[in-house]
């Protein structure tokens, strides 16, 4: 049986539509109806064009046309031949790059896994980035009474600021460029925000430490002055907290790094091997589950999937949305 979908695809940079594809269920491959879809700080990058190198995660070729989507969940609908791990109405989370803005997609069954009890199907449909996020933020060894300083406040940075506040920490200081963000960060949590557009964000990290320096620093915007200012901004023997997906080569200052004994968390979820993303999803999750990590007020639009040419449109023009998400 073959099953009929729209999918996005990339024709280009700035050049996004819906076109027809057609599903066949391979002998250990799972086809899922779309509950919900998220755009991602990569799927903004895609857009404009700036395609990442061939990695050993990353398999589809990066060039044009390039099928596009990864965050989203839903419920299966057909199942291969050889698949033991699911069944025809079980809920999943997509963990993979499997041309995801779609009505359905297909996925090997190593890029799903079962939404965790208590989690719904909502927030579950975004469980790739917020598991990633909240593994970034438990894995980030924050200690009671340390300060911590997030550069970047999308998705992910908000996520992780939280998770470094409920982890013990004595500050959170969220950097980011965008008043709106800023707001929803002290909203969220956030004991200090810091706008770079009115003042430096090394000066006002060390101002709050008493020139020390933060003991956690994540890197959660993507750019080269932002991975900078958070090598400047972290305290001696602190720890570098690495997030960001940068395709592009950038120059670093890279001394500290040696001279001042940083360690370098690399804290991908998804970029580890798919045997820890399937142990720590559920873990990086259940804090959500509980009420712990604030996620809804995370979603700032929705879209139609049939607006994806709208909801691309105001992701790259409109720096206070967060989270985009479309519904089939």
């Amino acid at each position: 049986m073959s099953i009929k979908t729209r999918a996005a695809v990339l024709k280009g940079p700035y050049d996004i539509e819906l076109t027809e594809r057609e599903l066949t269920c391979g002998p250990t491959e799972v086809i899922v109806k779309n509950h919900l879809m998220g755009i991602c700080g990569s799927d903004k990058n895609f857009y404009r064009g700036k395609l990442p190198p061939q990695t050993a995660e990353f398999r589809q070729e990066p060039g044009f046309p390039f099928y596009l989507g990864h965050e989203s969940g839903g419920t299966v609908v057909e199942v291969g031949e050889r698949v033991h791990e699911y069944k025809v109405g079980d809920a999943v989370m997509a963990f993979g790059w499997n041309n995801n803005f779609a009505d359905y997609f297909k996925a090997p069954v190593t890029d799903l896994q079962p939404v965790p009890p208590g989690l719904d199907l909502d927030l579950a449909s975004l469980g790739e980035p917020v598991g990633c996020a909240m593994f970034a933020g438990m894995e980030a060894q924050v200690k009671l009474g340390d300060v911590v300083a997030v550069f970047g406040a999308g998705f992910a940075g908000q996520v992780i600021a939280q998770c470094a506040k409920a982890a013990g920490a004595y500050r959170v200081a969220v950097v980011d460029v965008c008043a709106g963000k800023l707001r929803l960060a002290k909203e969220l949590g956030a004991d200090v925000v810091v706008n770079t557009a009115e003042e430096d964000p090394v000066a006002a990290v060390k101002d709050l430490t008493g020139g020390r320096g933060a003991d956690v620093v994540v890197e959660a915007a993507g750019s080269e002055e932002a991975i900078n200012q958070a090598t400047q901004a972290l305290a001696y023997g602190g720890k570098f907290v690495f997030y960001s997906w940068v395709t592009q080569p950038v120059r670093l200052d890279i001394s500290r790094w040696h001279d001042d004994g940083f360690t370098f968390i690399n804290a991908c979820l998804v970029h580890h091997t798919r045997e820890e993303r399937f142990v720590w999803a559920p873990r990086a999750l259940r804090p959500v589950a509980q009420g712990l990590v604030k996620i809804r007020p995370l979603i700032t639009h929705e879209f139609k999937l049939s607006e994806i040419k709208d909801a691309f449109a105001l992701v790259d023009k409109d720096d206070t949305a967060v989270k985009v998400v479309l519904r089939p």
